[in-house]
């Protein structure tokens, strides 16, 4: 680790000669009025827009970065050579500083934090700075024991020169402007976005440590990326549309080669964390707990309001609630999901009942 990485309070020099090659690149576009659009290159520019998305989406961020599926070395080194077509750096580099972002999201030490430093920072500004440059090997130690991907980050420009060398040669300039060029550029924009807008615009189901939102539009673009606010939720999933109605086309290229074999144990989120809800064994904890701190309350209450109405009612509430639970002993057999969901059904009608019954108690 350099002493520039180790130090997030480094200056944020941002040097003119590293931002020449972005800037040229987008001038370069402007080269298609020169050479003409034809069908074919257009054709060109959507595939390898679409296979330069899903290598890195499935590639940079879900493998590399999330490890949220398996798959064999030699799809790994298919999967880290697509990403890099992309021109965003090596793999290593890439999954180092997106788990520093997931880390510190948001708050100081954030890599790109539309919260705390705009858009243009977030966006692309990060990317260009001093203090970003180097990769933490000793964040990534479970890639680098390949070498092969030690290498690919020190080469990581090969990848995209190569593409666009065979681009140029099989389909000529416009090919190499439009196809190659054009992609490269929406490419780059497509994922500074997620970076960006998605941690500005959009709505979020989940109530998470940082500014994450879901943005379709985002996701439209890049084939499921926009679910941020799910992906910030949870990580460890390989998809991010959580729900069928969220677009996620790069998850269901992964389902069907799952399907042939090249890649396996691919992770989901479980219900829980779908319903936002503890882990099954730990909400019947304080399910349970919740439970024993209901029938004190009521058993107190009824002492205190003896010879009444309220009494009478409260140690209903508690007789109700001490049957429940007397067949929920039998369950003990059931997964914990389904248990959970049991002691729920019993507890949270029961709290309601409580609270309007008692309103003098403050039941949590």
């Amino acid at each position: 680790m350099t002493a520039a990485y180790r130090d997030k309070a480094t200056p944020r020099r941002l040097p003119f000669y590293r931002t020449i090659p972005f800037i040229l690149i987008h001038v370069v576009c402007l080269a298609a009025f020169y050479t003409g659009v034809s069908a074919v290159d257009i054709a060109l520019f959507f595939a390898l827009y679409v296979m330069r998305m899903f290598f890195i989406t499935a590639g940079y961020h879900r493998y590399f970065a999330h490890r949220t599926f398996k798959t064999s070395r030699v799809f790994q080194f298919v999967l880290a050579f697509g990403a890099q077509t992309s021109s965003q750096h090596g793999v290593l580099w890439w999954a180092n500083h997106h788990r520093e972002h997931h880390r510190h999201s948001d708050r100081p030490g954030d890599v790109h934090s539309a919260k705390l430093d705009g858009f243009l920072w977030s966006h692309m500004g990060w990317f260009f700075t001093d203090a970003w440059q180097d990769t933490d090997y000793d964040n990534v130690k479970d890639l680098t024991k390949y070498p092969e991907l030690v290498v690919m980050n020190k080469l990581d420009q090969l990848p995209m020169v190569l593409l666009g060398a065979a681009t140029y040669m099989a389909f000529g300039l416009s090919g190499f402007i439009v196809g190659f060029v054009w992609s490269t550029v929406l490419t780059l924009h497509a994922t500074y976005l997620v970076n960006s807008l998605a941690h500005m615009f959009g709505s979020r189901r989940y109530d998470t440590s940082d500014e994450s939102r879901n943005n379709p539009l985002i996701a439209l673009l890049t084939m499921g990326e926009g679910w941020h606010n799910n992906h910030h939720h949870y990580p460890a999933s390989a998809s991010q549309g959580f729900f069928w109605w969220e677009l996620d086309p790069t998850y269901w290229i992964l389902r069907a080669l799952a399907l042939v074999g090249v890649v396996w144990d691919v992770r989901t989120p479980p219900e829980h964390v779908l319903a936002n809800r503890p882990h099954p064994k730990v909400e019947v904890r304080e399910l349970r707990s919740e439970f024993d701190r209901l029938l004190d309350e009521l058993t107190q209450a009824a002492a205190r309001a003896a010879g009444t109405d309220i009494a009478e009612r409260a140690a209903a509430l508690r007789d109700a609630l001490e049957r429940g639970a007397t067949r929920l002993s039998e369950f003990d057999h059931l997964e914990l999901s389904e248990l959970a969901a049991r002691w729920r059904d019993l507890v949270v009608p029961a709290r309601a009942e409580a609270e309007v019954l008692l309103p003098e108690l403050t039941l949590s």
